[in-house]
């Protein structure tokens, strides 16, 4: 899911940020990640990796709100669409919305 032209030191954060997010520094990735939002609020990419640390923080509907705000600027992204769909209907799922999740996952799947 490779993200759309970035900025250089965007691109450095965002590595910063999966590395953090990888090591279980939830917080950090978090920070990193919004730093780099502040300087290209459009990038649909950061905004997915953020609904994913929210999401591994257990911060369901944060995650949610996240991942359809990276929807609504992907443009034509398809694999990012995909992943979106994915963690929000992980999140209704999660939160017994199960009739939401399937079609969450049916979107997913490019329905």
């Amino acid at each position: 899911m490779a993200p759309s032209a970035m900025a250089p030191a965007v691109e450095a954060l965002a590595a910063r940020a999966e590395q953090q997010r990888q090591t279980g520094d939830y917080g950090g990735a978090a920070a990193t990640l919004e730093r780099a939002l502040r300087i290209e609020p459009q990038q649909a990419y950061l905004w997915n990796r953020l609904a994913r640390v929210r999401l591994e923080q257990g911060q369901g509907t944060q995650a949610s709100n996240l991942a359809a705000r990276s929807n609504a600027l992907a443009g034509s992204q398809p694999e990012l669409k995909q992943n979106n769909w994915d963690i929000i209907a992980t999140i209704r799922r999660q939160s017994g919305d199960v009739e939401g999740a399937v079609e969450a996952e049916r979107k997913a799947a490019g329905g």
